[in-house]
């Protein structure tokens, strides 16, 4: 039984599954807009916010908790310089998904854009 597991597994082992939300995280942080699936999108929303949360303050120490967990240096300058002064006033709701009505033809799972509101 899975009581109190939180998240998907995404059929991939602990240190693949983090490198694998981390690169979508950043993609979207990149972008601004990404279409996935709907399972990965809410995967990566937590994480998302969390991470422009902690940009919103602007600080050395802000900086290099990005750093470690995002480890690129474009993407933290990003979150910084224009997501954190963005959403300076907004307390949370940074992202949105909207179910798109087609699937993914090799394997049927339903699609999803993930981006910022």
């Amino acid at each position: 039984m899975r009581h109190l597991k939180k998240g998907k597994k995404f059929h991939r082992l602990r240190g693949r599954r983090i490198s694998f939300i981390r690169n979508l995280a950043n993609d979207l942080i990149r972008a601004g807009k990404i279409e996935t699936t709907e399972t990965r999108a809410k995967a990566i929303r937590p994480v998302v916010e969390k991470l422009v949360t902690i940009g919103k303050t602007g600080d050395l120490a802000s900086r290099r908790l990005l750093l470690s967990r995002v480890q690129n240096k474009t993407v933290v300058q990003k979150l910084i310089a224009d997501l954190g002064t963005k959403y300076k006033e907004r307390n949370g709701g940074y992202l949105r998904i909207t179910k798109l009505a087609k699937t993914r033809k090799r394997d049927g799972s339903r699609l999803a854009v993930i981006e910022f509101v």
